[in-house]
């Protein structure tokens, strides 16, 4: 039986840090803010908001919301993101993706500042990521990936990594945290001959292929750290991942279960980015 890789326990020691950097800013009169932009009332974003706002209460985080209609016109969602953008009070800003189809994503999110880009959207976050700069902040889902494996101890140095998926949002991220932890890495995705025997090779394996059950017992080996980014609903209505559990957790060593994994850990990077935004304006 694998050891599971669970969300509760990597957050209940990064929300004890961010409360005590949450509390050292309070004593030096700076507020910890995050601002939510919001257009429409879809039900995936408003759950997500409902998770964000919730753990900023318990660690003593800020927020500010601004919801706009869904047929917000761009130059109307423009002026908000200009307005939190001058706004010194507000340290990060998530922004809900995807836009209404009649709205330019691409000029919204480049709008943004990326010293508030807390959810690591903005080009310039990710010059930060490939770069290996500390310019805005890396995006919250692979952040949470690397999160887990620190908690749990997992050194990536010399380690052979395979990440499936190459998305701007996960992969190619994720990849690059990787590298930075001294790990050998390889992307794999839908062009990729004979996945399977690539994966098989890699001691750790991050997948976000976005697909359910597309790693299942022919991928993997005993030994294998396997973390799964995947948040499907399967024929049943029961939230899965992009791994298929019941397959793989009997052969490796560990695996991060969906739910009660990654996705419960972004919110957390969420939040320390938050912070270490109003830390970084602190130090300037």
């Amino acid at each position: 039986m694998a050891k599971q890789l669970l969300a509760k326990e990597v957050n209940a020691d990064l929300n004890q840090r961010i409360i005590g950097r949450v509390n050292a800013l309070k004593e030096k009169g700076i507020q910890p803010t995050l601002g939510i932009i919001r257009v429409g009332e879809k039900g995936s974003d408003l759950s997500y908001e409902k998770g964000a706002t919730k753990r900023c209460d318990t660690l003593g985080v800020e927020y500010k919301k601004f919801v706009l209609p869904e047929d917000v016109s761009q130059e109307e969602l423009m002026a908000v993101i200009d307005q939190v953008n001058k706004d010194d009070s507000i340290h990060g800003v998530l922004i809900f993706r995807p836009l209404p189809r009649h709205l330019d994503e691409q000029a919204v999110i480049n709008a943004l500042d990326p010293e508030k880009d807390v959810d690591g959207i903005t080009d310039g976050s990710m010059v930060g990521v490939f770069a290996g700069k500390a310019q805005g902040f890396p995006p919250c889902t692979p952040q949470a990936c690397m999160e887990i494996l620190d908690h749990y101890g997992i050194d990536c140095t010399g380690k052979k990594a395979v990440v499936v998926g190459r998305s701007l949002v996960v992969g190619k991220p994720a990849a690059m945290m990787l590298l930075k932890k001294n790990a050998t890495v390889t992307i794999c995705h839908t062009k990729t001959v004979d996945m399977p025997s690539v994966v098989k090779e890699a001691d750790i394996v991050i997948v976000a292929a976005g697909h359910p059950a597309t790693v299942d017992d022919t991928f993997v080996r005993p030994g294998q750290i396997i973390v799964d980014v995947g948040i499907n609903v399967n024929a049943e209505g029961k939230l899965c991942g992009d791994v298929d559990y019941a397959k793989v957790e009997p052969i490796v060593d560990a695996i991060t279960p969906v739910p009660g994994g990654v996705g419960g850990v972004t919110t957390s990077v969420l939040i320390s980015h938050v912070v270490e935004a109003a830390e970084r304006k602190c130090r300037a």
